[in-house]
């Protein structure tokens, strides 16, 4: 039987592009680990796809996973079947424009395979406990990009 995670994930940008941070709160029975990290020259939605890629990165075997997002363009992705889509249609929207982040949807289709994922949209900056440290950490890593010299 498969271990249960539960992650919560969140992305920032201080422009677009700009520096960003991501973060990543997992949970597993009474155990919670944070990961987080920062970019110099990146967006937010490739902050957010980070997130959940670093996350499931963190995980050293195959899990049954739910991933709490307030990243509409990361959930409907999945929730909404874009990402089917997109692959049909040669990572095309249905604009036919060419689909944005591919490398990261890539890497992350890999990592899905491995783990049973579901998503769930959480209202950002909505007083979500989970949701607030996530953003509260990729800002501060996002922050530390900017006082650096970025």
């Amino acid at each position: 039987m498969k271990k249960k995670v539960t992650i919560f994930t969140d992305g920032a940008c201080s422009g677009n592009p700009g520096p960003g941070g991501y973060a990543a709160i997992l949970r597993y029975k009474e155990q919670e680990k944070e990961i987080f990290g920062a970019l110099k020259e990146t967006t937010n939605n490739r902050m957010e796809l980070t997130a959940v890629i670093m996350a499931l990165k963190t995980l050293k075997e195959p899990c049954e996973v739910e991933i709490f997002s307030d990243s509409k363009y990361v959930v409907d992705s999945f929730k909404k079947g874009w990402i089917s889509n997109w692959q049909k249609n040669g990572w095309k929207t249905s604009n036919r424009k060419p689909v944005l982040n591919v490398d990261l949807w890539k890497e992350l289709l890999i990592l899905l395979k491995v783990h049973d994922v579901t998503f769930f949209w959480v209202k950002g900056h909505n007083a979500h406990p989970e949701n607030e440290r996530c953003d509260s950490l990729a800002v501060n890593e996002m922050v530390k990009m900017i006082n650096n010299g970025v």
